[in-house]
């Protein structure tokens, strides 16, 4: 006996907007399967969530909540390590490891 024929993405199916699989508008653009080289920012973001996680201090699934939870405009706007450094951001400002202070000045120049 077969499995049943998934659901088409596009019916009336309540979805994240993140959730893209499967979604017709996305299926005609092709995807760019090359390579891509990681920017030192890149790097830098994928260094810090291994050492959170390391840590104890955050998990994947914490980077992923904090991800799906960027605003939708905002989502579809930054990179993919930009999503990252978003998340980490809200989830250390979330447990109090830092705070908001903290990041301002941080962002200023100042630590």
């Amino acid at each position: 006996m077969s499995a049943p024929e998934p659901a088409p993405a596009d019916k009336n199916v309540p979805r994240s907007h993140h959730d893209m699989g499967g979604v017709s508008r996305y299926l005609c653009e092709p995807i760019d399967v090359e390579p891509h080289a990681l920017t030192d920012f890149d790097k830098n973001v994928d260094a810090l969530r291994q050492i959170l996680g390391a840590k104890g201090v955050m998990s994947v699934d914490e980077l992923r909540r904090g991800i799906e939870a960027i605003p939708e405009a905002e989502y579809h706007r930054l990179s993919y390590y930009r999503r990252w450094i978003r998340s980490i951001t809200a989830n250390l400002l979330e447990k109090g490891v830092i705070t908001e202070a903290e990041l301002k000045a941080a962002l200023e120049g100042g630590a």
